[in-house]
């Protein structure tokens, strides 16, 4: 896995319209924020700060045991970061899923599970505000939020706390086989 280094440095690249993150070594990754989401600072350049490294390392130990490749995970941990630091206030879009119960107060870094008629998939908490929290979908196939329109991997949404679901409390309901 990545390690955040003092070099790394966020700029807007206006040839291919996206935020990048130049890594060390050359490296580049391009963040997967569309443009009309990033907010105005994220068109300067700037450096990965002490905040992103600390981020970076929360969102780092949250998914390190999600069954996903180094690189898929190095990918959704940068994606959360530049989620975290440059992505527009936006409102819930709750309407796309179900509703799962009052209560649960979900943190930063967590995984949380949200559901519709169409599907369940896992997702990791971004931003946590007062009702409402950004997630990051962790579906290597997506989440399908209509019959057309869906979430690529590492997509986010805002989402009210009563359409989420503890990741454990959520594998409680998990299909079992019987064999016998």
């Amino acid at each position: 896995m990545l390690k955040p280094s003092d070099n790394w440095k966020w700029y807007f690249d206006k040839k291919v319209s996206a935020l990048v993150l130049g890594l060390d070594d050359g490296m580049a990754f391009k963040v997967e924020i569309p443009q009309k989401f990033l907010v105005d600072c994220a068109f300067r350049d700037s450096e990965f700060s002490v905040d992103d490294a600390s981020v970076f390392q929360q969102f780092k130990e949250s998914v390190q045991t999600l069954p996903l490749t180094e690189p898929r995970q190095a990918q959704l941990v940068l994606n959360c970061v530049a989620t975290h630091r440059y992505h527009k206030p936006v409102q819930p879009k709750s309407w796309f899923f179900d509703y799962q119960g009052e209560g649960h107060n979900p943190s930063q870094g967590e995984l949380v599970y949200l559901k519709n008629e169409l599907n369940s998939g896992l997702f990791v908490v971004v931003e946590v505000c007062d009702n409402a929290s950004v997630c990051a979908s962790v579906e290597l196939d997506g989440f399908q939020l209509t019959a057309s329109k869906s979430l690529s991997f590492c997509q986010s949404v805002k989402v009210m706390h009563d359409r989420i679901a503890r990741a454990e409390a959520f594998d409680n309901y998990a299909p079992i086989a019987l064999v016998g």
